[in-house]
């Protein structure tokens, strides 16, 4: 704890807490309460926006690191802080502002549940085109980690999506950029978000968000999987090279390669059938049964029913037979293929080296390792089993990033076992280091906020 603060004590900081957050929601911080295996010393949840900022402006007083918290669904994504004086919970940062009937954006609190807002916003027949993989991920959280799903392949993260940002920076000053739903109707267009995007992916490192606008869209009346087998990385390359010249505009192509064995396809219950048979779609369609493989590529195309099934039979012509159709995703769509306790990667390539990047993975660690993400963008995830000791992660990072370097990949550790985490370079070469660290000078130059979290110890 910081000199100030015991000169204060710990009790008094814990009452001034509890009188801007309120009694009920500001305590000392339990076993359950760290990220990335730093402990904190307090929890805080205030219950808006000018509360979190008095609670900013209580640690610029007493030199208090803070530290912001969402779900916890990525706590431990990342680099550990040097400190974590004060967990921020963001709460009761919740809430979907008011707006017009069918607005093209919507204004939501960083505290909000993802998936509370797309079941207010499907009553209207409408979507937010976000569909990260962490359950009960709340908007800030997705937007502090960068996080993203399928759907990023043709509208982007959720960071790319945005048009209007409001955050608080180290001070408790409230900062906003780009424009609200409002200005949007009014053909204003979205200004001065730069700084406000160097927050996505900054795990509370630069400010802490309050509420952001992004824009939302009907949902389309068809959604259909085309699933392939898959048995070889290079075989993928090749697919997805044959997909995207197909000018087929998939909404996400997610690859899904298993550690070991091959899968015989499985029957399809009763129940899916029926639902395969009634959507407007598969009318009339004969299922092609996939052979089982060693992995799986799957292509979801979106749209209205007539251009979806005129698509859908291109693409199974394109894989020359060799697949199901189905209006359901596949089981692990939308999932990570790592699990408590792993080395969580995460690995960006460009397509045309995606194949290069996974051979040497499993070079690296000397058998397949799962693999699992937008191979269509050339991003995937990987994970290392947690027992692997600290020295080995380390020169498998170090053999795969040789070889990223040279095709303009690079390969970062999302999660990690703490002994583990301490003896490896979790974000390898970063060129934004540069940019980081005047961002950091600029929002927070007492390195007050998530002290440690960016690349560089920023």
């Amino acid at each position: 704890m910081a000199a100030a603060a015991r000169s204060t004590g710990a009790a008094e900081i814990t009452r001034r807490l509890a009188s801007i957050c309120g009694p009920s929601f500001a305590r000392f911080a339990g076993a359950a309460d760290e990220v990335a295996g730093r402990a904190a010393r307090w929890v805080a949840v205030p219950g808006g926006p000018e509360a979190t900022a008095e609670v900013l402006r209580l640690a610029a007083r007493h030199d208090l690191t803070v530290v912001p918290r969402g779900a916890g669904t990525k706590i431990d994504w990342g680099a550990a802080p040097a400190r974590v004086d004060i967990m921020l919970d963001t709460g009761r940062l919740a809430g979907i502002g008011h707006q017009p009937v069918g607005s093209p954006v919507v204004e939501i609190g960083a505290g909000t549940p993802l998936r509370a807002v797309q079941a207010v916003l499907e009553r209207t027949g409408r979507r937010l085109p976000l569909d990260p993989p962490s359950p009960g991920a709340t908007l800030g959280g997705v937007l502090a980690a960068d996080e993203a799903g399928p759907l990023r392949h043709r509208h982007g993260t959720a960071c790319e999506q945005l048009v209007g940002l409001r955050w608080l920076d180290a001070d408790g000053e409230l900062v906003g950029a780009g424009v609200g739903p409002a200005e949007l109707s009014a053909g204003a267009a979205p200004v001065g978000l730069d700084v406000g995007r160097l927050l996505c992916g900054s795990q509370g490192g630069l400010g802490v968000l309050v509420s952001a606008t992004v824009r939302a869209q009907a949902v389309p009346a068809s959604r259909i999987w085309v699933i392939r087998p898959v048995w070889t990385p290079l075989e993928v390359h090749d697919l997805i090279r044959a997909v995207l010249a197909a000018r087929l505009d998939p909404a996400a192509i997610e690859l899904d390669l298993p550690a070991t064995g091959t899968r015989p396809a499985r029957p399809m219950d009763p129940a899916r059938a029926a639902a395969r048979a009634a959507h407007p779609s598969m009318a009339g369609r004969r299922e092609t049964p996939a052979r089982g493989g060693a992995g799986t590529l799957a292509v979801l195309l979106e749209g209205g029913p007539a251009d979806v099934a005129e698509r859908v039979d291109r693409l199974v012509a394109l894989f020359d037979g060799e697949a199901s159709v189905d209006n359901a995703a596949p089981p692990w769509w939308r999932s990570y293929p790592f699990g408590p306790g792993d080395t969580a990667l995460r690995i960006e390539v460009p397509i045309t080296d995606l194949h290069a990047a996974v051979y040497a993975l499993r070079d690296a660690a000397g058998a397949p390792v799962p693999v699992r993400g937008s191979a269509g963008l050339g991003v995937l995830h990987a994970a290392l089993p947690g027992t692997l000791p600290g020295g080995r992660v380390a020169s498998i990072l170090a053999a795969v990033r040789g070889v990223l370097l040279a095709r303009r990949g690079r390969c970062v550790v999302v999660a990690a076992p703490p002994t583990v985490r301490r003896e490896i370079d979790v974000w390898g070469e970063a060129a934004v280091i540069p940019r980081l660290r005047a961002a950091k000078d600029h929002l927070d130059p007492h390195r007050r906020l998530a002290p440690g979290r960016l690349p560089g110890g920023l």
